[in-house]
């Protein structure tokens, strides 16, 4: 995927994360993308739902495997404004997801780079290509300014 195919689809996730924040959860935001087209989208929701799994990534794989009728999606893109944590990357392997494409890092709990390095391990039986850093200060600044207006 080149940059600005990722920028595109950086952009609906970031619509994602806003309508994550309106909603008072952490404005992270993702979609799914196989063949030019969005098989599925999320915002994070685990407050609203009261269910630790409803991060934007796990709502976004969710949907693109009841769009393609199968819980692997070969071929498809996760977008995601924040770099996943272990759960969700953990999602993305099981899915055989081709490509992730992220926002900003994630010190405090990034499983691709950040804080783990999961998408390099030997040990997993299907490796993900991952593209980090598209429209990351956007990403960034979204997740800022929602921190600081609830200090």
């Amino acid at each position: 995927m080149d940059r600005e195919t990722a920028e595109f689809w950086m952009r609906e996730a970031l619509a994602e994360a806003r309508r994550a924040g309106e909603e008072g959860e952490v404005p992270v935001g993702a979609v799914v993308v196989a063949h030019g087209k969005i098989l599925g989208r999320g915002h994070n929701g685990p407050i609203g739902a009261m269910d630790p799994t409803a991060h934007a990534e796990i709502v976004a794989v969710r949907q693109a495997a009841k769009s393609a009728s199968n819980y692997r999606i070969p071929g498809s893109v996760v977008v995601v404004t924040i770099e996943p944590c272990v759960m969700c990357l953990g999602a993305m392997i099981q899915a055989r997801v081709d490509t992730l494409v992220y926002g900003a890092a994630d010190p405090k709990g990034g499983a691709v780079h950040s804080c783990f390095r999961l998408a390099e391990s030997e040990f997993l039986n299907h490796r993900i290509h991952v593209i980090p850093g598209v429209l990351e200060r956007e990403c960034g600044d979204l997740l800022k300014s929602f921190f600081a207006a609830r200090r």
